[in-house]
Parts: structure tokens; C-alpha cells; sequence
């Protein structure tokens, strides 16, 4: 029987105020054999053992050099052939944005994408990095699959956002910012939640504020990507709206 793959990406707000709420325990319950998580918001050595080694799991840890900000992990597993810590770009890697993991059949890329900020105070950063990120999954796709996940920081089109009207010059659903996502997907890479699901109302981020989430006000931030090529491998895609712990839900694939 040929065997399947789970992967699971979330952006957890902070890694120890997650485990407080639980990432642990849907880490043992949904059992993925790779979890990436994004904004973990924690230099490795302020990390319990319990956070470093769940039974099971490798962990792998690029943080941000800045204290309890952005920064990027994987619990895999199986252990990786190879892992590369950013890009050789030290205006991304200082924030700790993206880690490539490769296995056997494919690289899986974790990132979280910079948020372009009030009144789009840092588009030019998001755009070089969207760019950076781009060129170094289209290397990688040469020889082998490539899944591109975690929070990309932009609804992509109006099906993607609760209020498309009220944001359109906000981050994450301004103009540069949904064109750059436009030119990602049209030079061959695939939206997979989209491949199994075009129903409006799915989200992976709420607002805080004014019972957002219960009201699902929502945004969908978070993606998995694979190279056209690779698209008949993805068995499923989903958005795991019921388990809570974070501003984000988790988001899942699974594989041949």
C-alpha cells in the first residue's frame, strides 16, 4: 500500500503561549509527520525540553534575532536529508523567515512572509522577500517537488477575505501584494486548498477584536503551494478551523 504524507502548517503567535494552550496536545491528536509553524516569537534556548523533543519528532529552529518576534520551525518525523537555515540573504534571515527541509521526493519550505504593516510601511520588504522566496523555490522545483507553506501574509483574491470592500488598500489584500501572489501562481504553482475546495468563507486568521472568529471575519493568510508538476501527488488540502490556540487555525495536505 503506498504510503501517504501529512503536513501541517500554523502560525502559532508565539510558541510558548501556544503550549499553554495546547499545541502540544494537537501535535499528539492530528499526528502529521511534518508540522511547520511560523511566528514562533522564541530563541531556541529559552525553549523546555517538552517543546524541543515531543516524543516522536525531530524540532528544528531558525528564530529571529530580535527577541520574541517572527522566526520559523519543523517537528518532522523523519529526519531530513538536509536543512537550510534562510536564504544567504541577511535582510531576511535576520527576522528568521524561512527554512527549507529535504527529504527524499521533495523539499518543503517553511516561511513566514512579512506583513506589509499600516499604511503598507514595509510593501517594498514584502515584495523583495515574496521575490527572494520565489526565485529559491524555482531552483529548488529543477529536481524534485516543492511545497511552499506557511503564512504568506495576503488574501489572495476576494473569495479569500470576509470584508474584500473595507480592505482593499489594507495589508495583506493590497493591490502590489495580491499581484505579486499573481505572478507566483501564474509562473506554475498551485494553490492546493483551491484544488479541493472553491466555497467562499474559509479563513485561517481572524481578528482578535470584536468576536471576529466567532463571527468568521475573517482572512485566508495561509498556504501550501507545490509546483504544477507535482499537483497529482496532492490527495487533499484542508483548513483546520476547530482547533483554536492562535489568531490563525492550522492548514493541512496530504500526499503520495
Amino acid at each position: 500500500m503506498e504510503k501517504k504524507l501529512k503536513l501541517m502548517s500554523w502560525n502559532i503567535n508565539g510558541i510558548r503561549a501556544a503550549t499553554k494552550k495546547g499545541f502540544l496536545d494537537v501535535l499528539n491528536i492530528e499526528n502529521p509527520d511534518v508540522m511547520c509553524i511560523q511566528e514562533i516569537k522564541a530563541m531556541k534556548e529559552q525553549l523546555n525540553e517538552e517543546i524541543l523533543n515531543p516524543e516522536g519528532y525531530k524540532s528544528f529552529w531558525f528564530s529571529a534575532k530580535r527577541k520574541g518576534y517572527a522566526g520559523v520551525a519543523c517537528y518532522s518525523k523523519t529526519e531530513p536529508i538536509n536543512v537550510f537555515y534562510g536564504m544567504d540573504k541577511e535582510e531576511f534571515d535576520c527576522e528568521g523567515r524561512s527554512m527549507t527541509l529535504e527529504f527524499d521526493d521533495f523539499f518543503l519550505i517553511n516561511c513566514y512572509y512579512p506583513n506589509a504593516q499600516h499604511e503598507l510601511a514595509r510593501i517594498d520588504y514584502k515584495i523583495a522577500f515574496n521575490n527572494a522566496i520565489r526565485e529559491h523555490a524555482d531552483n529548488l522545483r529543477k529536481t524534485k517537488t516543492v511545497i511552499l507553506t506557511g503564512d504568506y501574509n495576503v488574501a489572495h483574491k476576494e473569495i479569500d477575505i470576509a470584508r474584500p470592500k473595507a480592505n482593499v488598500n489594507s495589508a495583506g489584500f493590497s493591490k502590489p501584494e495580491r499581484e505579486s501572489m499573481d505572478k507566483f501562481i501564474s509562473d506554475g504553482w498551485i494553490d492546493t486548498f483551491r484544488i479541493f475546495n472553491d466555497k467562499p468563507e474559509q479563513y485561517t486568521w481572524w481578528s482578535y477584536r470584536g468576536a471576529a472568529r466567532k463571527r468568521n471575519v475573517g482572512w485566508r493568510l495561509d498556504y501550501f503551494c507545490v509546483n504544477e508538476e507535482a499537483k497529482e501527488r496532492i490527495l487533499n488540502a484542508s483548513i483546520q478551523s476547530k482547533i483554536y490556540g492562535s489568531d490563525h487555525c492550522p492548514i493541512t495536505i496530504e500526499l503520495h
